[in-house]
């Protein structure tokens, strides 16, 4: 069995794009995002083909946030100035612009699984130890962004909220490009509304931004926050550790994995994040000691397992509930 250093140099070999699939994979994502789009806006095409085609259009956001995602940790199309840009606009579309996706997801790839009460990048998690030294009101901000509605409304917490309003009001300069993403909102679904009424309003604009995000905030949740999932004080944590015992696999379909750009395969993309999406389940079948990790799905119970678990038992070491801690 090799180590997790070990997986790290292994992993190496996998970190190559193949610069042709990347730009296949993202012109047909975007393709895709714009036919769907468009399909919602006529309104001579049947309703239920239209209510479909947003449904679809909110998972192929999913897929086109996961490949914006991979050009930001630089596994994908680098050095092009027309990939540049069109990810540039594709981070304000979907509210995770440049300037503070990158800086707070970076954190959260060198932190994950530390406790910690500020939860940049990731949801916070403490101790019950630390949470029940904390005031009233810091323990009811916790458990409010631990909250299973904070996580499905993801849309207006997490994008709205604090990757744009946040962090914009907290340094303007630095986050222009957030206001840019608030106001591009505000107006397309102010012309959306204006031009062609609400109920294509919510068909075409609301209801996949509202399904993509809810999906993206859980699948971020989950695969970090599950019932085996591993936490440390700064001071124990290791990076290989992090991503073999502290990020779960999610198991999907064929279609799900493809929907969701196989971030399923978590725990290898958190192994190494220079490999390109598509090679993800290459690299976990070259290494069978990765295929031994906590699992996670989308099955009901599952969820509701995952969303219930609030603090970091230190003697049980595991994740526990609120009626657990009570």
């Amino acid at each position: 069995m090799r180590s997790g250093k070990e997986l790290i140099s292994d992993s190496k070999q996998f970190s190559s794009e193949y610069r042709w699939r990347s730009w296949v994979e993202l012109l047909a994502t975007f393709c895709l995002t714009i036919l769907l789009f468009t399909i919602g806006l006529i309104e001579s095409i049947p309703v239920f083909v239209r209510v479909f085609a947003s449904l679809t259009c909110g998972l192929i956001y999913v897929r086109l946030f996961v490949i914006y995602h991979d050009y930001q940790h630089r596994a994908i199309l680098q050095n092009s100035v027309l990939a540049h840009w069109i990810m540039v606009f594709i981070g304000i579309f979907l509210l995770a612009p440049e300037a503070i996706w990158k800086r707070s997801h970076d954190h959260h790839h060198n932190h994950n699984s530390k406790l910690t009460l500020s939860g940049i990048g990731s949801y916070p998690t403490v101790s019950k130890t630390r949470f029940l030294g904390l005031s009233r009101r810091e323990q009811r901000l916790y458990l409010i962004n631990r909250h299973p509605l904070t996580v499905i409304f993801g849309y207006f917490t997490l994008f709205i909220y604090w990757l744009n309003i946040k962090s914009y009001f907290e340094s303007p300069k630095k986050h222009i490009d957030s206001l840019v993403a608030l106001l591009l909102h505000a107006t397309a679904a102010g012309a959306i509304i204006y031009f062609f009424g609400l109920t294509i309003f919510f068909i075409t604009w609301f209801f996949p931004f509202l399904m993509a995000f809810a999906i993206g905030s859980y699948l971020f949740y989950s695969q970090h926050n599950f019932p085996s999932a591993k936490f440390h004080e700064n001071n124990e944590w290791a990076y290989d550790r992090a991503a073999i015992d502290s990020t779960s696999r999610m198991i999907m379909s064929p279609v799900m994995n493809w929907f969701t750009g196989n971030i399923g395969y978590h725990h290898v993309h958190h192994l190494n994040s220079r490999i390109p999406f598509y090679r993800l389940k290459e690299a976990m079948s070259s290494m069978p000691e990765l295929d031994n990790v906590p699992t996670t799905s989308w099955s009901p119970l599952e969820i509701i397992r995952c969303l219930r678990l609030k603090l970091w038992d230190a003697e049980q070491k595991k994740m526990i509930t609120l009626s657990q801690l009570r």
